[in-house]
């Protein structure tokens, strides 16, 4: 069984909208996910957003998405990253950590900085396994009607 990491393209965009569907269903959040996928075509077009896609033996496994941004304190470039998603029967033998390093190298020597959720602990052991640091912070929202 061959597993490649390979950049998304516009005609992924059906495939990544199944798997972030997936994703939002496992954090109870299916309702969060509305983008359509003639919209996510337009997304996977812009140069700051990436989206990298696990496949094994052709087949979608998982993916890591981001956004460029700056730091208006440091001056500098970073990548934020969105999601970073491993189906469940292929949790476990690595594909995380594959796509992760595949973002590092995207990043090319750029900070990555994410969010994750203080109940997810799983989560949290795999970041700092593969070298993250994890620290607390409130993440706020404010939709504004």
């Amino acid at each position: 069984m061959t597993t490649a990491i390979r950049r998304a393209t516009a005609d992924d965009a059906s495939t990544l909208r199944a798997l972030m569907r997936e994703l939002a269903d496992y954090q109870s959040q299916a309702a969060e996910v509305t983008v359509s996928a003639g919209r996510l075509e337009e997304l996977l077009a812009r140069p700051d957003i990436g989206y990298l896609i696990a496949e094994r033996d052709g087949a979608p496994i998982g993916y890591v998405s981001w956004v460029e941004r700056v730091s208006l304190w440091t001056g500098q470039d970073y990548l934020a990253l969105d999601d970073l998603y491993v189906c469940s029967g292929e949790r476990g033998a690595g594909v995380g950590e594959r796509l992760m390093r595949a973002v590092s190298e995207a990043a090319k020597g750029r900070v990555i900085r994410w969010e994750v959720a203080e109940a997810n602990v799983a989560a949290q052991r795999f970041y700092q396994r593969i070298g993250a640091t994890v620290s607390t912070k409130k993440i706020c929202r404010w939709h504004v009607p």
